[in-house]
C-alpha cells in the first residue's frame, strides 16, 4: 500500500470530502473497483474526508451519483500540483538538475548484490568473502576487478567449482556452482583396511582381497576393522595388501522425545500493526515514534530495496516491521493426540538423515506415558553399505 501512496504522490492526488446517507456503500464500491482511498476520516455517519489519486477522481463522480453522495475537492496535492504552483521559481529547476546529477553519481556505484546457485554455502558467508576480496555494496564499479575476485575466492575455497560476477546497472549478480565432494579413493598400491562407518549388524560381507574379520550377524561399531589389509599364506607368511570388498549392514536411526499433555502456546489474536523505516545505505530513519503497546507479540521484519529499473537499485530501502499481537492459550492434548504428534514429528526428523528411503527395512515406534506426559521413540532400520577404506599407517 505504501508504494501505491508514493506513486500517487508522484502522479498527484486530491483531498476530498464526501457527504450523504450512503457513505458506507460509497466506500465499498470504491474498494470493489480498485480505487485506493487513504487517510480516511469519518465525521458522524454521513460525512468523511479521504485522499484519492488524481486519475481515480473522475471515477468517483459516477459512484457519487449511484450512492447519492456529494463530493468536493478540498485540496490538490502531489508533485504535479506542487511543480505547477512553483513552476516559475528557479529552486525547482535546481532541484531537478541535482536529482539528475545524483542519479548519475549513484549509477557509478554498486547498491545491490544477488547470489545465485548456493545451496550449502551460507549467503552471508559468501557476502563476507566477496567483501574481503573487494566487492561490497557502496563500492565504485570502476574499482571492481571481477576476474581477480573470482580467482582469489576459488583459490581460497574448495567448495566452489565455477563462479561468475556480472555487473548490470547498480546490481551485481554472482553465480556459483558448488563442488560435489567425492569420497577419498586410495591408490591400489597403498595398504589399507576396510573399516565400518557406523554402528551396524552385518548382513553381507565379501572380500576380493584381504582377510574377513567379522561374520554375518555380528554387531560392529564405527571404525571397527571389517576386512583386514593383510593375508596369511602357508609359505609366504603375513603380507600386507590393499583390502577390497563389500560390506552391508543394518543401521539403526533413532530419535525420542517427551511431551507434556498440558501445553501453553502463543496464539495470534488477529490484531497487527505495521511500522516503517527508511534506510539510506547504513543510515536509518524510523517513520514511527514507538512500537505497538501489545503485551506480547510476534515480529516479522522485511526490507525492500528501492529500484527504478530492473537492475538500477538506489542506496535506499524501505523497512517494514509487522507486529502481531499474541496471547497465551492453554492446550490440553489427549494421549493419542500427543503420540500421533510426536510420532509424525520424529519420523520426519529421522527421514531427513536417511539418504536412500528405498533401503528402509523396518520402522518401530515405542511409546510410554503417564498422567501428565507421553514419550515416543522412533527407530528406523536401514540396509546400507558400511565399509570404507582406511590407510594402514606404518
Amino acid at each position: 500500500m505504501i508504494f501505491k501512496i508514493i506513486i500517487n504522490y508522484i502522479l498527484g492526488y486530491v483531498n476530498i470530502s464526501a457527504e450523504g446517507y450512503y457513505i458506507e456503500r460509497f466506500i465499498n464500491i470504491c474498494i470493489s473497483k480498485g480505487i485506493l482511498l487513504w487517510n480516511v476520516k469519518r465525521e458522524k455517519s454521513t460525512f468523511m474526508f479521504a485522499n484519492v489519486g488524481k486519475n481515480d477522481f473522475k471515477a468517483l463522480k459516477e459512484i457519487s451519483k449511484k450512492t447519492k453522495c456529494r463530493i468536493k475537492i478540498n485540496e490538490k496535492r502531489g508533485l504535479p500540483f506542487l511543480m505547477n504552483r512553483y513552476r516559475k521559481r528557479k529552486i525547482f529547476f535546481i532541484v531537478f538538475v541535482l536529482v539528475i546529477i545524483l542519479m548519475y553519481v549513484a549509477s557509478k556505484f554498486i547498491w545491490n548484490i544477488e547470489i545465485l546457485g548456493t545451496e550449502t554455502i551460507d549467503r552471508q558467508e559468501m557476502l563476507n568473502e566477496l567483501a574481503e576480496n573487494g566487492l561490497k555494496e557502496g563500492m565504485l564499479k570502476s574499482r571492481i576487478d571481477a576476474q581477480k575476485i573470482i580467482n582469489q575466492i576459488r583459490l581460497d575455497r574448495d567448495d566452489i567449482a565455477w563462479m561468475n560476477i556480472d555487473l548490470n546497472g547498480t546490481n551485481v549478480i554472482v553465480k556459483v556452482v558448488e563442488t560435489t565432494k567425492k569420497p577419498e579413493i586410495l591408490d591400489e598400491s597403498e595398504y589399507c583396511n576396510i573399516v565400518s562407518t557406523k554402528t551396524a549388524q552385518i548382513t553381507k560381507i565379501t572380500a576380493k582381497t584381504g582377510t574377513i574379520l567379522v561374520k554375518i550377524g555380528d554387531i560392529v561399531t564405527e571404525d571397527s576393522i571389517l576386512i583386514g589389509g593383510w593375508m596369511e599364506g602357508k609359505y609366504t607368511g603375513t603380507r600386507y595388501v590393499h583390502a577390497s570388498g563389500e560390506v552391508q549392514g543394518k543401521v539403526w536411526y533413532t530419535k525420542s522425545e517427551k511431551i507434556n499433555l498440558k501445553q501453553i502456546k502463543q496464539v495470534r489474536t488477529g490484531v497487527s500493526k505495521k511500522r516503517y523505516n527508511i534506510k539510506f545505505n547504513n543510515f536509518q530513519i524510523n517513520l514511527y515514534k514507538s512500537i505497538p503497546n501489545f503485551e506480547k507479540y510476534d515480529t516479522i521484519n522485511e526490507e525492500k530495496k528501492i529500484r527504478i529499473f530492473s537492475n538500477f537499485y538506489l542506496p535506499i530501502s524501505l523497512g517494514i516491521s509487522t507486529y502481531y499481537e499474541t496471547v497465551d492459550q492453554e492446550i490440553n492434548l489427549s494421549q493419542e493426540e500427543a503420540k500421533q504428534y510426536l510420532t509424525d514429528k520424529l519420523k520426519d526428523e529421522v527421514l531427513e538423515e536417511i539418504e536412500n528411503h528405498d533401503d528402509i527395512q523396518d520402522v518401530k515406534v515405542n511409546t510410554a506415558n503417564d498422567e501428565n506426559s507421553v514419550e515416543v521413540e522412533v527407530i528406523y532400520e536401514v540396509l546400507e553399505n558400511i565399509g570404507t577404506q582406511e590407510k594402514i599407517l606404518n
